[in-house]
């Protein structure tokens, strides 16, 4: 019954939409407030349906339920009770009624906290995000419907692919799909504002809480999922350039971008035109995004779908969005007429150049990530593109990113000297080059790619702080510092974080020591300083899998450093395996340990990776996002707080 009843409630969920999209688009159009006010009440009903229908289908895989085919397809009564409801959205049906939740979640998030914006903005915004969810919500009803029902259910599921089975996967999309979706409201008020004819200060300071909560929400998910990629692939590597990687990545890089063009429209006035064309993109290539995963066209270990019939329908979707917004962003370009002028030499030159390089890079990936899919269709040839050309297309892009962040940031708006600003500067960049020194000498006949990296990231990191103890005027002191907008120091974490992960990439990719060898059970041997010695290895039975579990002891001289426990996990169910890497986590150092299969003489394959400065990939992450997170804080950057224009009341026009 509550199966059922979620099932309805879905069906409903579109009709409103469908109502939320036509009636405070008409009233916006003909100034009828009647109409508009309509937007409010139905994002909350939508929401409260979807919301409902989720719940529905978590009870479902909570009780396992196998009259329903997802729950089937993605469930067993022996899965631990967080892979149950991880299950919901582990699959394609489930994921996409999560994202049509997170959509309707915004879309009332808008609705609720929306009170400063003009009433014709927030009725074309509501109406918008509406139109999104009734393209969606069709999707799900006619091609992925996740409460089909079976006409012979069996007595137990397939179990969910091994792989998802992890507490870092389990909640990386729910991460992934806030800052995906979230990407929706920065479209609807591009939409909108080209609707009205209007950017401004206040539009401007109206989207950029929107862009930098989805922005922090992918974040943690990229971040989460790129962790969950170190630890239990078992190749030690923290990014591969997967395509479903990339299509998390690409959007994170418009989204960034959009951030500091928003800064720009709301401080000067300038780059309107830029901006709005960044918030299409930015949640356009969420859409590509979406094709990509569940189009069955790319190969991937965390693909959803393999049905052309789906990807076709998203690529539909995909064309009348962002088809639509460019063609009125055409058609209403020449009404975003720039108020403020610059030299080329300023703060906003410096953020277009950021946007540049941020851009560039983007198209980089995507270019990589589509290019097989060219050549198979055009040419039917398969080719694979990998690390090599994307390090090598993409690390430029970056690193001239990196060294113009720092002197941008202090740069005054509108005019400004160079010589000046890089004096400022000149402790941030003894710093890096004493780091590079350092490095340097240290390392013998090695990459350059560590100390490079390492002054990259130690130029990002002190230009951030000497950005902040700028703003506190010619003499620094605490008390200022504490009276600082919050904003300000959001910039320092984001700015700095980055510079952290920075430092770990490269310490990692450059000085990763790796040791693949046959060990017997009692045996020992010495990696980079290190002794490991395989004491046992043991077959244990888990909740629904049977495991090769390795006791393995690290010491560091006569020092016992760790006791490690790698595995190789079974499950007969899926009948597929998995590999868990046992990880020694340090601030300097990771000691990560694989153990393989049994081999003829009776000893144990082990891998052994000595990674320098791989924690700081994720610290550096987790920083970024709370730099985000405190920028959110400040009140001048809430929804529309203190933004408000005077503007015109819509004209009422008397019914007919």
């Amino acid at each position: 019954m509550i199966v059922e009843l979620g099932h309805f409630a879905l069906v409903l969920a579109f009709f409103v939409a469908v109502v939320q999209t036509v009636l405070p688009l008409w009233g916006a159009q003909t100034g009828r407030r009647a109409l508009m006010a309509a937007g409010e009440p139905a994002a909350m009903v939508q929401l409260a349906l979807i919301a409902f229908s989720f719940c529905a289908l978590t009870y479902a895989f909570v009780t396992s339920d196998f009259s329903l085919r997802v729950v089937v397809e993605n469930s067993h009564t022996l899965k631990p009770m967080l892979y149950k409801v991880a299950g919901v959205w582990g699959n394609h049906e489930g994921s996409m009624l999560l994202w049509v939740l997170i959509l309707a979640l915004f879309g009332g998030a808008a609705a609720l906290f929306g009170g400063n914006l003009p009433v014709t903005l927030r009725a074309r915004v509501l109406g918008v995000q509406a139109a999104i969810g009734v393209a969606f919500l069709a999707f799900i009803l006619f091609t992925s419907n996740p409460f089909q029902r079976l006409a012979m259910p069996p007595m137990n599921g397939q179990d969910l692919n091994p792989l998802l089975q992890d507490p870092g996967l389990a909640f990386h999309p729910p991460f992934l799909y806030l800052g995906y979706v979230g990407l929706s409201m920065t479209f609807s008020f591009a939409v909108a504002a080209l609707l009205e004819g209007r950017v401004d200060a206040a539009w401007g300071r109206w989207v950029r809480p929107w862009t930098l909560a989805a922005w922090v929400f992918l974040t943690i998910g990229i971040a989460l999922g790129s962790w969950w990629a170190y630890y239990e692939l078992g190749w030690g590597g923290f990014w591969f350039w997967d395509p479903v990687e990339n299509a998390s990545f690409m959007p994170w890089l418009f989204a960034a971008a959009l951030l500091h063009s928003a800064i720009v429209v709301e401080k000067r006035e300038a780059l309107k035109s830029w901006t709005i064309l960044l918030a299409i993109l930015a949640f356009g290539f969420s859409l590509i995004g979406t094709f990509l995963v569940r189009s069955g066209v790319i190969t991937s270990v965390h693909a959803f779908a393999n049905d052309p019939e789906r990807g076709v329908f998203i690529l539909l979707i995909l064309a009348v969005f962002m088809g639509g917004a460019l063609t009125l962003f055409t058609l209403r370009a020449s009404a975003m007429q720039a108020k403020g002028v610059f030299s080329m030499v300023s703060r906003e030159s410096a953020l277009v150049i950021n946007n540049i390089l941020l851009a560039v890079a983007a198209f980089v990936v995507f270019i990589g990530t589509i290019w097989p899919l060219v050549a198979e269709a055009f040419w039917d040839r398969t080719l694979s593109v990998g690390a090599p050309f994307f390090n090598a297309a993409f690390t430029p892009f970056f690193t001239a990113l990196a060294i113009i962040l720092p002197v941008g940031a202090i740069l005054p708006w509108k005019r400004a000297r160079l010589g000046a600003t890089a004096k400022k500067l000149i402790p941030s960049l003894i710093l890096a080059l004493a780091v590079l020194g350092l490095v340097w000498a240290i390392q013998t006949q090695q990459t350059l790619l560590g100390p490079i990296g390492l002054a990259l990231g130690t130029w990002l990191v002190a230009g951030a702080v000497q950005d902040l103890l700028l703003r506190t005027g010619r003499r620094p002191n605490l008390g200022r510092l504490t009276r600082l907008p919050r904003a300000d120091w959001g910039r320092l974490f984001a700015h700095g974080g980055l510079g952290i992960t920075m430092m770990g990439i490269a310490g990692l990719t450059a000085w990763t020591v790796e040791d693949i060898r046959v060990v017997q059970e009692g045996d020992s041997f010495e990696v980079a300083g290190y002794t490991i010695a395989l004491d046992a290895v043991e077959r244990r039975q888990g909740p629904n899998y049977v495991t090769t579990m390795a006791t393995i002891q690290v010491f560091d001289g006569d020092r016992r450093v760790a006791t490690l426990h790698p595995e190789k996990r079974s499950y007969p169910v899926a009948q597929m395996p998995t590999t868990e890497a046992g990880i020694d986590n340090g601030f300097w150092r990771d000691v990560y340990l694989v153990i393989g299969d049994v081999q003829a003489n009776g000893g144990w394959a082990v891998r052994t990776y000595i990674k320098p400065l791989a924690n700081w990939i994720w610290g550096g992450a987790i920083i970024m996002a709370l730099g985000g997170v405190l920028s959110l804080t400040d009140r001048r950057y809430r929804v529309a707080a203190g933004a408000r224009k005077a503007a015109p009341a819509p004209r009422e026009v008397p019914a007919e």
